[in-house]
């Protein structure tokens, strides 16, 4: 029994595994105007479709969904044939409100009703 699989059947294969990819995920990275669908995410970094993306770097949004994740400064690390792979310099939580610059206790009062 042989293993090899012809050029033409091994793309086949490549772009059924990457339109699989990109229809399961929910994650994108946007700069600017352009959003791009990533295809990995892992906690150091994450791979985009290199037909699609442009080569990136610096300030980017990462959303599940409409859900803001990450403000993440990146880098492009590598090229591995049809894939950019990225790296985070930094890798910042998106937050829906801003921090208290004091001690709240969990049993606080939310608000004061007057009489």
């Amino acid at each position: 029994m042989t293993t090899f699989v012809s050029k033409d059947v091994q793309a086949a294969l490549d772009a059924a595994r990457k339109a699989t990819q990109k229809r399961l995920s929910r994650h994108r990275v946007v700069q600017g105007e352009q959003s791009f669908r990533i295809l990995k995410l892992w906690s150091d970094g994450f791979v985009l479709d290199a037909e699609t993306a442009p080569h990136l770097r610096g300030l980017v949004d990462i959303y599940d969904g409409g859900r803001h994740l990450y403000q993440c400064l990146i880098v492009a690390s590598e090229t591995d044939g049809s894939e950019w792979r990225f790296e985070f310099k930094r890798n910042t939580e998106a937050a829906d409100k801003a921090p208290l610059d004091y001690y709240r206790p969990p049993d606080a009062p939310i608000a004061l009703l007057g009489k």
